[in-house]
């Protein structure tokens, strides 16, 4: 026996939210879930989906219980999955182990789940309570949801600038705009996506690692956007122990002696075809990313690789860093995006603002985050991540 339980069902929903947490980074391309069973008024059982192939929460949160699970309740931050993939649908295993009731937070957009798990538990005589904490629920996974329905990644963009709108001095020095406290979120941010974004312009200039330090967490993959293959094959993430993490995505018409070269350090190499602007074409590189499991990005400059995400309407959150500091002179967050007029504006919602150290950190979601109807996605694929 594990204690006498929360009163009520939005606690134990925020208890599963501490659990899916702990497969953060180890799931993907699956969603965070974490469970607990509860039985006459305590828990018995915990679990959470630990690894991507390996067994769901639910049934892991089963075979972690030690006694007869008749009779008990369920709770789960995600619908249960109905359908075969990697592993057996959980809705079967909930009625056999003799489960009475499920409550839940998020409904599975998942084509092959989104409403069958119900049926399927209601039909076998279960109560089922849904959308509890569901905000919570679907903040936790928003990533998977995008990534599910559209099969491209959820995008952050991360930007850290003056008080006048500089992410660098008129030198070009960057480092650092932002004090110690903002440099610990920003890698917090970056252990919580699967992969960092950069343009080349980036590298050039500041030679950044982007990877994961000063805390504790996984380094995502890294995927640096470089047209014409100007990396320098000294730079610090063709030579350390993440390289074969990292993608350099560039054009079809690229250097393919240089790209040998490239990949013979450990990267990859993808050619991406061109866009209307010139640059290489985002939303393939995206779907690209997508098809790959990607399932979410962080963005970290610069100025040409924010405006072309955001002129593509490729972006979904915004993470914007401002430093007390004033340049005047220097280079700007945001280059020519085609906006005309205001009505034209890109609108952002749900936002907060908050003090990081000695910095402002101001979030906000995309109010039309996503015109991905040009993007050619693989149903199947949809329908079999499990």
């Amino acid at each position: 026996m594990d204690g006498i339980f929360p009163v009520t069902d939005e606690d134990l929903i925020k208890q599963t939210l501490r659990l899916a947490q702990k497969g953060r980074g180890k799931v993907n391309p699956n969603p965070m879930v974490g469970a607990i069973i509860v039985k006459n008024g305590e828990i018995i059982a915990r679990g959470y989906h630990r690894r991507f192939g390996e067994v769901h929460a639910e049934v892991d949160c089963i075979n972690s219980a030690r006694e007869d699970l008749a009779g008990s309740t369920l709770y789960v931050n995600l619908e249960p999955c109905s359908h075969h993939g990697k592993q057996p649908p959980c809705v079967q295993k909930i009625v056999d182990a003799g489960i009475e009731k499920v409550v839940f937070g998020s409904r599975d957009p998942n084509p092959a789940v989104n409403g069958r798990g119900v049926q399927f538990l209601q039909e076998k005589g279960l109560l089922v309570k849904a959308g509890v904490l569901i905000e919570a629920c679907n903040e936790l996974n928003q990533a998977f949801f995008k990534h599910v329905t559209t099969g491209v990644p959820f995008v952050t963009l991360k930007i850290a600038q003056t008080l006048d709108g500089k992410i660098a001095a008129a030198d070009g020095g960057s480092k650092w705009i932002t004090g110690d406290a903002a440099q610990v979120k920003t890698h917090r941010m970056r252990s919580k996506h699967d992969a960092i974004l950069a343009g080349i312009g980036t590298v050039l200039s500041d030679d950044p690692q982007l990877n994961v330090r000063h805390i504790r967490g996984p380094s995502p993959a890294r995927v640096i956007v470089d047209s014409k293959l100007r990396i320098p094959l000294q730079a610090k993430i063709l030579n350390d122990d993440l390289v074969h993490k990292t993608i350099i995505a560039t054009a079809k018409s690229c250097d393919t002696r240089r790209a040998v070269e490239i990949k013979n350090k450990g990267a990859d190499v993808w050619q991406i075809s061109r866009s209307k602007h010139g640059g290489l074409n985002l939303k393939e590189l995206c779907q690209k990313l997508g098809d790959a499991g990607i399932v979410s990005i962080l963005i970290e400059g610069g100025s040409g690789i924010f405006s072309s995400f955001l002129r593509e309407r490729l972006v979904d959150r915004l993470e914007l860093f401002l430093a007390g500091k004033v340049l005047g002179s220097g280079l700007t967050a945001m280059r020519e995006l085609g906006i005309n007029s205001l009505n034209e504006s890109i609108m952002f919602k749900n936002m907060s603002c908050r003090k990081v150290g000695t910095d402002i950190l101001i979030s906000a979601d995309v109010e039309k985050p996503i015109n991905l109807n040009c993007l050619q996605v693989n149903n199947q694929q949809r329908t079999t991540l499990n």
